[in-house]
C-alpha cells in the first residue's frame, strides 16, 4: 500500500515520466525486470510509485548501455532476494561496466576520426573563403 505523501502514477503518466511506452512498462513487469509487482488501484489499473520509477530508470540505463535482458533479470532477482548476494551483484555490474568502457573507447575512436574529417573540410572551406 502507498504511504501518505508518496507519488502514484498511472501507466500513461509513468510512461511519460520515464520516456518508455506503456507496452515496454508492461513488458518489464511481465518479464521479471521490476523489483516487485506494480501496485493496482481499486479499478485494477497499474499505479507506479517513486521507487518503481527509480528502478525503471536504472534498468533503462542498464539496457541503454547494452546489458542483456537476461543479466538485467538476474540483477533484479538478486536485488529482490535481499542481503547476502552483494558480491554477485557487484560482479555483474563490474562485468557490465567493463563492456561499456570498451564500447566507449571504440565510440571515442570513431568520434576522433569524424573530428579529423570535420577539420579537413573546415580547413578547405576557410581556404576558399
Amino acid at each position: 500500500m502507498q504511504t501518505p505523501g508518496t507519488t502514484s502514477l498511472s501507466i500513461a503518466e509513468a510512461a511519460e515520466h520515464t520516456g518508455l511506452t506503456a507496452h515496454t512498462l508492461r513488458y518489464y513487469e511481465r518479464d521479471g525486470l521490476l523489483l516487485e509487482s506494480v501496485e493496482r488501484s481499486t479499478s485494477g489499473h497499474r499505479r507506479y510509485t517513486e521507487r518503481d520509477l527509480t528502478w525503471i530508470q536504472l534498468i533503462t540505463r542498464l539496457r541503454s548501455t547494452g546489458m542483456p535482458i537476461r543479466d538485467v533479470r538476474r540483477y533484479a532477482a538478486l536485488v529482490r532476494a535481499g542481503d547476502g548476494n552483494e558480491a554477485e551483484r557487484l560482479a555483474l555490474l563490474k562485468a557490465h561496466r567493463e563492456r561499456v568502457e570498451v564500447q566507449l573507447a571504440e565510440v571515442t575512436g570513431h568520434l576522433r576520426a569524424i573530428d579529423v574529417k570535420i577539420g579537413i573540410y573546415e580547413g578547405k572551406l576557410e581556404n576558399i573563403g
